[in-house]
């Protein structure tokens, strides 16, 4: 299931067998969060791990993430954790 980009919620909802509104709602109620939510979530936590266990750099890591951008990447990165990316890459040091 390679593909190019972000996952969409459209994506995961194919993977699923489903559609993305009954996904959507699944995940609502249960979770309280939105698929776009769970998959920024996913992503920042792959983000976390490659940040702690990689000398990759944050522009590699974002494109390995799916990411066209690296600003998408750090500004999406510092809205969900209050850190930049590299300042999260710090704190191990």
């Amino acid at each position: 299931m390679e593909k190019n980009g972000l996952p969409s919620v459209q994506y995961i909802a194919e993977a699923l067998n489903t559609s993305p509104n009954y996904l959507s709602g699944l995940l609502k109620s249960l979770t309280g969060q939105s698929t776009q939510q769970h998959i920024h979530d996913k992503l920042i936590e792959k983000a976390k791990e490659k940040l702690s266990t990689t000398e990759l750099s944050v522009s590699e890591i974002a494109y390995a993430l799916g990411f066209e951008h690296s600003q998408s990447f750090s500004k999406l990165f510092r809205n969900k954790t209050n850190l930049s990316p590299l300042e999260f890459r710090q704190s191990f040091n």
